[in-house]
């Protein structure tokens, strides 16, 4: 019964960690959509095509699809779809396994590189001007709690599993 009582009424604790969730994703929300604007309008590409060739970029061997997958946090078919507009420009390429022919690894291609290196030079220099206004003190402040945070929510979906 107490615990039916706790989901029908949340305590002040649960209230200010269940604000602290909203805030933290408007905040994300709002720098995303800002990036997602960004790299649409001054570089005609998209947040996940960005996030697919930074993957790339710290790979230079290259990455089996599995493994982008797997680092981009989205399904095999998402993956396969952003690398094969990639390869239709002429960013990546693919490569087969030289031990296991159902694995393809992806790379950056030279001209992929190079538009990676100028998108990455502008999103920094974006970044910094959208954060201007925290000063660094708080920066640091809030990293280091954001830190805290996400290996305490770690720790605490580890012991849920």
């Amino acid at each position: 019964m107490a615990l039916a009582q706790n989901l029908d009424r949340p305590d002040r604790d649960t209230k200010r960690r269940l604000r602290l969730w909203l805030r933290l994703y408007a905040a994300t929300s709002v720098i995303e959509r800002e990036m997602r604007r960004f790299l649409r309008t001054r570089f005609a590409t998209t947040l996940p095509r960005f996030d697919l060739m930074a993957a790339l970029e710290r790979a230079p061997d290259g990455l089996s699809m599995g493994d982008l997958s797997r680092r981009l946090m989205v399904t095999g078919g998402n993956v396969t779809a952003i690398v094969d507009s990639l390869e239709r420009d002429g960013l990546v390429g693919r490569r087969p396994s030289a031990s296991d022919r159902r694995t393809s690894y992806v790379a950056l291609t030279a001209r992929g590189r190079a538009a990676f290196a100028a998108m990455a030079r502008e999103h920094e220099q974006w970044i910094d001007r959208l954060l201007a206004d925290v000063p660094d003190d708080e920066i640091d402040r809030l990293a280091g709690l954001l830190a805290d945070l996400k290996h305490g929510a770690e720790a605490t979906a580890e012991r849920a599993r």
